[in-house]
Parts: structure tokens; C-alpha cells; sequence
């Protein structure tokens, strides 16, 4: 059985402070507002700065079953590798048995997800 990564998408003290440290590296790094003995290290700051962000967003492709969420809506990614957005508002019925879940939007339109090998805890 294999498990679901959760990730509740709210502003937290060491994610803001990576992304306020990694966008002040690529600023001081892309405009060499400082000027440095050596000339690489503009373009070592600028490419911490960009490999910060990259490892942040990236979370995502970590994990093969990954949810994240906030108060608008939800990004799913079970057994895929691109996630699916939904928006909490076009959620008409979720409907949940042993082996998919499905999920029908106000349009009309369904999503389904093949749930056979996670862990039950994960889907209460």
C-alpha cells in the first residue's frame, strides 16, 4: 500500500524566508548590485537563488501520490505525473467506493482516480 503526501498550502516561517533568500539572491545575483572580487560568484548568487526555488516547487514531482491544498481548491496527483487542479466552488459530488474516487464538477465533467493500492487512513 502506498501512501499520499499531503501539503496544506499556508504561508509558513521557513518557506517564506527560503523565497525571500533565494528571490534576494537572484536580485543581487542578476543585477550584481554588489560588485565582487571574483566575477562568478553574481552568477554562483543568482544560481542559488534559482535552485532554491527550483527544489521548492518541485516538491510535487517528489512523491507519486501527492495532494496539496488551500481555501480555493486542491491539486491531486494519485498514480500520475502531472497533477489535476480543482477549484473547491466547481465540486458538485465526491464520490468515494474501494476503488476509485470520482469527481464531479458543476459542468457536468468527471475526474477519476484509481485508489486500489492507498492506504486506507490516507483516504479518511
Amino acid at each position: 500500500m502506498k501512501k499520499i503526501h499531503f501539503n496544506h498550502l499556508t504561508f509558513k516561517k521557513w518557506t517564506s524566508l527560503l523565497m525571500v533568500l533565494s528571490l534576494v539572491c537572484i536580485l543581487i545575483g542578476g543585477f550584481e548590485i554588489f560588485e565582487f572580487e571574483y566575477k562568478r560568484t553574481n552568477r554562483m548568487l543568482a544560481s542559488i537563488g534559482y535552485l532554491c526555488q527550483f527544489i521548492y516547487f518541485s516538491q510535487m514531482f517528489w512523491y507519486k501520490n501527492y495532494v496539496e491544498w488551500n481555501a480555493l481548491g486542491m491539486n491531486i496527483k494519485i498514480n500520475r505525473f502531472i497533477s489535476t487542479a480543482i477549484k473547491f466552488e466547481n465540486v458538485k459530488i465526491i464520490a468515494l467506493d474501494n476503488t476509485t474516487l470520482k469527481i464531479i464538477k458543476q459542468s457536468g465533467s468527471e475526474k477519476t482516480f484509481e485508489i486500489h493500492n492507498i492506504e486506507r487512513s490516507d483516504l479518511e
